[in-house]
């Protein structure tokens, strides 16, 4: 792993243990090469340096779905080669896999990431080979705080029309232990909680306004959630709520519990291309066309 952390640009330092841990844990993964796959890195969909993405497929993807996949980090840290392992495993099921970078907080605070999600889509259709997928059907999944973007992202329609995406294009969300309520009454100082307001949210923005759990209403993106038995409560409580509000929606809606995974595990256990994450994948992606 230490190859792959010194070729990327250092950042601040992660809140717990376990966040180094999986940091290091993905990143010595990212280091894994396959040959079976067309791979093209560092793709710009902006000026900033962090506006870059890599995308996997093969020979025969060229009008597979593609799913972009949002890293993790609390919007203040990440990479997206946290997301690289999963490569043959989105293939596998016959998908395209887009792992994009992103501005991040404190230096650029939310909205900053979800706008920079917003021309990702908006750059997709021009910027991909031409053997990376169809650039009408996208999937949008993430970890963590990547749940939060791929979430917000398909619940903004408003946000993707207004860059000139058709919001059509959306084939459905699939976050993983996403963060959907960024409110706190009274964040302890010091916590995660607090932590979002001292660094991520800007001061042209607010809590409810980057809670996708605030955006549910006429819901038609099809949503499938997961989250870990041994999740934090705050995203075990938004997962819930945010399933029981998507299920009053027009678009079918489904939450998971990943039995004895923790936050983290939920996105290392996608090391496995029989995971049933990747089966829902399959059938949320080749549904009927749009």
């Amino acid at each position: 792993m230490s190859n792959c952390k010194n070729r990327l640009k250092p950042q601040m330092a992660l809140p717990t243990p376990n966040a180094q841990a999986y940091e290091e844990c993905v990143l010595g993964w990212s280091s894994r090469e396959y040959p079976q796959l067309r791979v093209e890195k560092d793709i710009a969909y902006g000026d900033h340096p962090a506006q870059r993405y890599d995308v996997y497929g093969g020979d025969h993807t060229a009008d597979a779905p593609i799913v972009v996949f949002f890293h993790g980090g609390g919007w203040t840290n990440g990479y997206k080669e946290y997301a690289a392992f999963m490569a043959p495993c989105v293939v596998a099921a016959n998908c395209v896999l887009v792992t994009p970078g992103y501005r991040l907080a404190p230096e650029h605070p939310l909205p900053a990431a979800f706008d920079d999600g917003v021309a990702l889509l908006s750059a997709l259709a021009r910027t991909r080979p031409s053997w990376a997928g169809n650039a009408q059907r996208v999937i949008l999944a993430g970890h963590s705080a990547g749940g939060h973007l791929a979430a917000l992202l398909a619940l903004r329609p408003d946000s993707l029309e207004g860059a000139g995406v058709n919001p059509r294009i959306i084939a459905g969300c699939m976050p993983v232990s996403g963060i959907f309520d960024l409110h706190h009454p009274h964040p302890t100082p010091g916590s995660l909680e607090a932590r979002v307001y001292d660094l991520v949210l800007g001061t042209d923005t607010d809590d409810a306004r980057m809670s996708p759990l605030c955006w549910t209403r006429g819901n038609t993106v099809p949503m499938a959630l997961t989250y870990g038995e041994h999740d934090s409560e705050r995203v075990i409580l938004s997962n819930r709520r945010m399933a029981s509000l998507l299920a009053l929606q027009p678009a079918p809606t489904s939450c998971e519990v990943e039995r004895n995974a923790d936050h983290f595990q939920t996105h290392t256990f996608l090391d496995n291309a029989a995971h049933a994450w990747y089966s829902r994948l399959a059938v949320l992606a080749h549904a009927s066309a749009v």
